[in-house]
């Protein structure tokens, strides 16, 4: 990596650490300025975020540093624990523990293992094939019958979603893009920063003008308003971007809109079912922000089609 390289990492961490520390400043503001009860419990909350990212910022700078395995190991444990909340939520029988027991402990780790040698012929089949046939056959051998398409079809689901999707994040550094040798990890980086930013720009717009609730049954939260000004801020933002990466204005602003816009169906689809269990956050893992899954539900379907598009139109 040379130094001008060098210098647009550093300034990329700069900035995030500053809008923290502001962040950081601006709570204290409002908690000295806090005198009802539900103010101070709103600003605890924002408290909270905030020293949840600062752990998840720092978590995620030691993966970087440490290269490509230690990208491929932080993912792993992400998708674990995603996959754990999301079985936790889902009814499963006895004849499934087995089925569970490999799903957490053979599949994970040779999906990111996969990654980790750079062999993307078995890491883009592995789940979506032999794990799809794997889990009916492992637990139907268990001859518990009981909601069986039901069960199966649930773990089919998290594996894909909590393991499948989220790998395609660390499987950027993977990819070999001509001209940008040993710089995917600053793509990975992007990646992330828009997703999450577009969620934080529809929350915002969504407070500021929301009106109309595009699925009110589902996310009442999420607006028409929200919507369109999220996805143009963070487009706008990948656009300002567009040096840390391989694409060209256009392209990083084309880029930037579609995984804006799956980060959105992520999140809306994660809602859905959290709607249907009855539950606010799939966990309590991480203070303000609810569960691993709840941070990561704009990742899961933004990746893959952002990996997809980046290999086919960009790598060798």
């Amino acid at each position: 990596m040379n130094l001008v390289l060098d210098r647009q990492l550093v300034g990329f961490w700069g900035v995030v650490l500053g809008v923290l520390i502001v962040a950081g400043i601006v709570t204290r503001i409002l908690k000295s300025r806090a005198h009802t009860e539900q103010a101070r419990v709103t600003v605890e909350n924002i408290g909270d975020r905030i020293h949840s990212w600062w752990v998840m910022v720092g978590v995620f700078s030691v993966a970087i540093l440490t290269g490509r395995i230690g990208a491929v190991v932080l993912f792993a444990f992400v998708s674990f624990f995603a996959l754990r909340e999301f079985i936790t939520l889902t009814p499963t029988r006895r004849g499934d523990h087995r089925t569970l027991f490999y799903g957490f402990f053979v599949a994970i780790p040779l999906q990111y293992y996969l990654i980790a040698i750079d062999w993307y012929g078995l890491f883009s089949i592995l789940i979506p094939v032999y794990a799809f046939l794997y889990v009916p056959t492992r637990s139907a051998l268990s001859g518990d019958t009981g909601n069986f398409l039901v069960r199966v079809a649930e773990i089919q689901w998290g594996l894909m979603v909590c393991v499948y999707c989220v790998s395609h994040a660390p499987a950027l550094l993977i990819l070999d893009i001509p001209g940008y040798e040993g710089e995917n990890a600053k793509l990975l980086l992007f990646l992330l920063l828009i997703v999450e930013m577009s969620d934080v720009f529809q929350y915002v717009w969504g407070k500021l003008l929301g009106r109309h609730p595009i699925a009110p049954m589902v996310s009442p939260n999420k607006t028409v308003e929200g919507f369109v000004g999220g996805i143009v801020c963070a487009t706008l933002l990948g656009t300002a971007l567009w040096p840390m990466t391989p694409f060209s204005p256009w392209q990083a602003a084309a880029m930037s809109a579609v995984a804006a816009l799956m980060g959105f169906a992520g999140g809306l689809t994660m809602s859905a079912i959290k709607r249907d269990r009855g539950v606010k956050d799939f966990g309590t893992m991480i203070a303000g922000h609810g569960g691993i899954l709840d941070r990561i539900d704009s990742v899961c379907f933004a990746a893959p089609i952002f990996f997809h598009l980046t290999r086919y139109f960009f790598a060798r």
